[in-house]
């Protein structure tokens, strides 16, 4: 018997993805549009336009803007667009909805923007734990994604892992 020791989960093959790396490395800000409503009601056009003009634009430079009302408030379409007008020479990008929202969105699109070919009859692991929350819409997204290409989709950390996916053999 050899007193070497294998690491077997090195010499697997596996490849982890850390959905945790799509996280946006930008600061998200949100705009609630319930501070604007006049008697938390309504949106009045006059009053609107002068708090975006006089909006401390400065404070949002580079990061990302979630805007939303969070109350029942019939928002109309125009703020929205008004907001995306001052913000959009400030901001890295713009979204409608919450922070949470923002960060779906981000996931999601970052995913349809990567190279599934990359993975290719790959075994892999789609990592559980992460520093930060990933949306489980990631979760569901990647994997429909990459279900196409890969070998084997397995959730959780390589010497842990929960079987998703495998691919019959011909």
């Amino acid at each position: 018997m050899s007193d070497q020791l294998i690491n077997r989960v090195a010499s697997s093959g596996l490849i982890t993805i850390k959905l945790e790396d799509y996280f946006p490395p930008y600061d998200i800000i949100s705009l609630d549009l319930k501070d604007y409503l006049f008697r938390g009601l309504i949106l009045k056009e006059m009053d609107f336009r002068a708090a975006m003009k006089d909006y401390h634009w400065d404070s949002v430079n580079g990061k990302l803007l979630t805007v939303f009302c969070s109350t029942d408030a019939i928002i109309p379409t125009w703020a929205y667009m008004l907001v995306a007008q001052h913000a959009t020479p400030h901001v890295h990008s713009v979204y409608y909805g919450t922070k949470e929202e923002c960060i779906r969105t981000w996931f999601s699109l970052r995913i349809k923007e990567m190279d599934a070919e990359e993975y290719r009859d790959a075994k892999l692991v789609i990592k559980g734990c992460s520093e930060k929350e990933v949306p489980a819409s990631a979760y569901l997204e990647i994997t429909a994604k990459l279900k196409e290409v890969a070998s084997s989709i397995m959730f959780g950390e390589p010497c842990s892992t929960v079987p998703i996916f495998k691919r019959p053999k011909n």
